[in-house]
């Protein structure tokens, strides 16, 4: 199958008319019929209904059209963005992230790269598993996550570890407290997200396994935002990175736990082996004074 087949049956698709597309396509009917022919073939099923009254998409070609429209959009975004690079003579770099790394030093590494005549960054809010995904496929060359995963193609580096704090709705009876986990399971809980797992809410609940809590989880929210949005409306509460508390948001209080070794490691994932190119020198550059300056408590 060819990008072209897939072009051909999307301009058949909109059309539900061969000569029109015929036209559209500058090309003659019988050989686009043979085409579209050809392509159900290989797709191993109609992708039309053909009658008197003319064409109509089958549930599969109805399938089949989104996913399609979906990679021709994919291809011409590449295609578009190769050509800008190949104009502007930049190197093309690549960073995924989860949403709470993005409160604390990571959006100035973006910002200093940003400002670099060399380099067209793209960004990506990615989960860790998606991100070691990635960054074997290539999509990106740099993640920012919180899980440790063991990939054969990808090393990770732990930059610091960040206490994690409660999200607790104002008026919360353990507003102002330092409280314990064990007080904490004692109330409903948020977890985010909801998928893909694992994640953050796999790391949060074996916080409590481990000292054989119980936990009520009231509710999975797929976004950050959206746990916290929970919170403020007194569905429960949550468990956030340290960093999250710069999101002011009106009806949420934040507390330090009373266990200070109770952390989230932001962990900077890259393509193991690979020699560091010219951009991802630079990157680690700034990253290394970034990350001594969160260590040390300095923020710019």
């Amino acid at each position: 199958m060819e990008l072209r087949h897939l072009r051909y049956f999307c301009v058949v698709a909109e059309e539900l008319n061969l000569t029109n597309a015929a036209e559209r396509l500058h090309m003659s009917q019988p050989p686009l019929s043979r085409q579209i022919k050809q392509l159900e073939k290989e797709v191993g099923a109609e992708l039309f209904e053909r009658s008197s009254r003319g064409l109509r998409l089958t549930p599969t070609g109805q399938f089949f059209r989104q996913h399609a429209l979906q990679i021709l959009e994919k291809v011409d975004v590449t295609l578009e963005a190769t050509r800008r690079m190949a104009r502007s003579k930049r190197s093309l770099f690549g960073i995924g992230f989860v949403p709470s790394v993005f409160y604390g030093q990571l959006p100035l590494l973006v910002r200093d790269l940003r400002q670099k005549d060399n380099v067209e960054l793209t960004l990506a809010e990615l989960t860790t598993v998606q991100q070691i995904q990635a960054l074997k496929a290539g999509r990106i060359d740099m993640g920012f996550g919180r899980l440790r995963i063991d990939d054969p193609d990808v090393e990770q580096e732990v930059l610091f570890d960040e206490p994690l704090i409660a999200a607790l709705p104002c008026g919360h009876p353990l507003e102002g407290t330092t409280p314990s986990l064990e007080e904490l399971a004692r109330y409903p809980l948020i977890l985010f997200p909801a998928k893909p797992r694992p994640s953050m809410a796999d790391m949060v609940l074996g916080l409590f396994r481990r000292k054989a809590l119980k936990v009520e989880v009231v509710q999975e929210a797929n976004e950050l935002q959206t746990a916290l949005g929970l919170v403020a409306s007194e569905v429960g509460i949550t468990l956030v990175p340290e960093q999250v508390k710069r999101v002011q948001r009106d009806g949420i209080s934040y507390v330090y736990l009373a266990d200070p070794s109770l952390t989230s490691p932001v962990i900077c994932s890259r393509r193991r082996g690979e020699p560091p190119s010219a951009v991802m020198q630079e990157a680690d550059a700034i990253l290394e004074v970034l990350v001594e300056n969160r260590r040390s408590g300095r923020y710019p």
